[in-house]
């Protein structure tokens, strides 16, 4: 199967379009690049769709940009840009020619594109549902989480941030290591106050800190998101859930969900999701001391 991308096509998926460079309903490249052919659409939202495509042999997710906006194609570059910097079994491959625009037939308006490895495996969140929200232990969670603070240590040391981390931008491969995703909300350390608009405020509920929902982003800001992810793992429970959730005092009283854990393991995840940033660890190295 060849499917082209051109978001006018009037007939996307087309068979006899197998072996072309062009498509024959609307006269669009889809052997992109001269490497990518198109095969599936993965999903669709946000700021764009996915594909799985094929090159040469070998399997990779395509994502393109719907959102034909400044701020929406600058978070698409950033991703390209850090990705390609980073090498870790941790952050999806992507090669430094990952990133390219396409111009579909009779469009003035160019489609930004980034092919990347792909992930095999699922999501944290599909895990827990597949596992019917079974509690990990704690040795799991030791392993899981030194295993995402390496992760976020390799990010940080290239002075970014990811802003968006929670169980669905948690991928496990069959080997078992853990895999950070969705790159696209990174952002330059520094004190950032991001746009109020719904195109560029990165909120996720239940696991974005205080200040991020106030615009707000810092290097610490990913370490509330990853308590909150742990406080998911560890009692099966959304952050927000009525049962943890006290929202007269906007505190999760978890502990008694979990299962048995060692106090300093759960005071770590405290720390971790410290309503102020300044009272949360201060660098990766500090958490993988503990």
């Amino acid at each position: 199967m060849t499917y082209c991308i051109n978001p006018h096509c009037p007939k996307p998926i087309d068979t006899a379009n197998a072996n072309n460079v062009i498509c024959r309903n609307c006269g669009s490249e889809i052997l992109l690049q001269g490497r990518y052919r198109v095969i599936k659409q993965l999903g669709q939202g946000g700021f764009g769709n996915t594909f799985e495509v094929d090159e040469c042999g070998k399997t990779k997710v395509l994502k393109v940009l719907t959102e034909n906006n400044p701020k929406a194609i600058e978070l698409f570059q950033q991703e390209a840009k850090v990705l390609s910097q980073l090498n870790s079994a941790g952050i999806p491959k992507v090669e430094p020619d990952g990133y390219f625009t396409v111009l579909p037939k009779n469009s003035s308006v160019p489609l930004h594109c980034l092919a990347m490895e792909k992930i095999e495996g699922v999501n944290l969140e599909q895990w827990m549902e597949f596992r019917n929200y079974q509690r990990i232990s704690e040795a799991q969670a030791l392993n899981w989480l030194k295993q995402l603070v390496e992760i976020l240590a390799l990010v940080h040391a290239h002075q970014y941030f990811h802003r968006d981390i929670k169980p669905q931008n948690i991928m496990l491969r069959p080997s078992g290591q853990l895999v950070l995703i969705d790159f696209g909300a990174v952002r330059q350390v520094t004190t950032t106050i991001v746009a109020g608009n719904s195109h560029t405020r990165i909120i996720s509920q239940g696991y974005s800190p205080p200040e991020q929902q106030n615009g707000y982003s810092v290097q610490q800001s990913d370490f509330f998101a990853l308590g909150r992810t742990f406080i998911f793992l560890l009692t099966g429970k959304e952050p927000q859930d009525k049962e943890i959730y006290d929202p007269l005092t906007n505190e999760l009283h978890w502990r008694k969900y979990a299962l048995n854990i060692f106090p300093l393991l759960a005071d770590l995840i405290d720390h971790l999701m410290a309503a102020s940033a300044n009272h949360r660890p201060q660098n990766t190295q500090v958490i993988l001391q503990k």
